[in-house]
């Protein structure tokens, strides 16, 4: 089988546009691809947009998996993953983010790319945002994104499909 990661600016909200692109390239990857794991990070922007697209695919495809790969607390207890149970069919913690302090988020996307055949990202091609002393550096996306090109994934940007049509070409 397949699996895909979305991966997108935290910043998304939702509109009809994206929310429609999101589910085109759901979809697709699902019945052409036959992809039945589907990886999220944090429940931010995108990711949320992401998820709520999913679990509504859910329905039409019940044999999809929806796993919530934490960059943060590395051990929870039952009520935690119970609660997170009640949105995603699995939850992990990748072991290798334990100690990555400040960058367990990148890496925890770089892990999400490994472990992924596809990458659907949210991604508008801006690579900088300013950290809180106003110092300019490279986005989570954008790093995330020039992983996913150097490791050669298959990479669907939903920034750029907006359109059904113009998905897979």
């Amino acid at each position: 089988m397949y699996t895909c990661c979305f991966i997108g600016h935290r910043d998304a909200t939702p509109n009809p546009e994206l929310i429609t692109a999101v589910r085109a390239s759901a979809r697709a990857l699902i019945t052409i691809f036959d992809t039945d794991t589907f990886l999220f990070g944090s429940a931010s922007g995108f990711d949320r947009i992401c998820l709520s697209v999913v679990t509504d695919l859910k329905e039409e495809y019940p044999h999809i998996r929806r796993v919530y790969v934490r960059a943060e607390f590395p051990d929870i207890d039952d009520f935690y993953r119970e609660k997170l149970l009640g949105k995603y069919d699995d939850t992990v913690f990748p072991e290798e983010i334990r100690s990555a302090g400040r960058a367990r988020y990148v890496e925890r996307n770089r892990i999400m790319i490994d472990m992924s055949d596809s990458c659907v990202f949210y991604y508008r091609g801006e690579s900088t945002v300013a950290d809180r002393a106003g110092r300019k550096r490279k986005s989570g996306t954008a790093l995330a994104w020039d992983y996913a090109v150097k490791r050669k994934k298959d990479i669907y940007n939903v920034s750029e499909i907006m359109c059904p049509e113009n998905f897979l070409k």
